[in-house]
């Protein structure tokens, strides 16, 4: 994955935020919208764009886009290196390869442990109840 291609293959857009601000919410255009084409990309190879558009196929438009939204802070110089940010960390986890679960088995001490705290829950609550006798009312 070579970033610094990614970086100049993104469309940048700022718009106006919503949230804190005051009058500068009504005035700057603080608010940074990034788009990332991901079946387009040179940055990334054949092998990458599979893993991504698998892992982040829910973060991915029909057209393969990835969009990221930042209006964290009021300056838009700041948005947009959070932005940045958010993207690389992204595209890192997204590439991260995932381990094999190994499969494991309760081992037979904690088995033991287990079945014995049940064993004296019961016996607790055997002794909770009342006991009725034929007789007595």
């Amino acid at each position: 994955m070579d970033f610094k291609t990614i970086l100049t293959e993104l469309i940048i857009k700022a718009t106006r935020s919503s949230g804190k601000g005051g009058q500068n919410v009504n005035k700057v255009s603080s608010r940074i919208q990034l788009f990332y084409d991901v079946l387009n990309s040179t940055g990334i190879s054949d092998e990458e764009r599979k893993l991504i558009l698998h892992k982040l196929k829910n973060k991915l438009s029909e057209q393969g886009i990835l969009q990221i939204d930042v209006q964290e802070d009021r300056s838009q110089l700041a948005n947009k290196k959070i932005a940045f940010n958010k993207l690389e960390d992204l595209l890192i986890n997204a590439l991260k390869k995932t381990k094999k679960r190994i499969k494991t088995s309760v081992s037979p001490g904690a088995r033991k442990k287990r079945l014995t705290g049940k064993k004296i829950q019961g016996e607790k609550k055997q002794l909770r109840q009342k006991k009725y006798s034929a007789g007595e009312e």
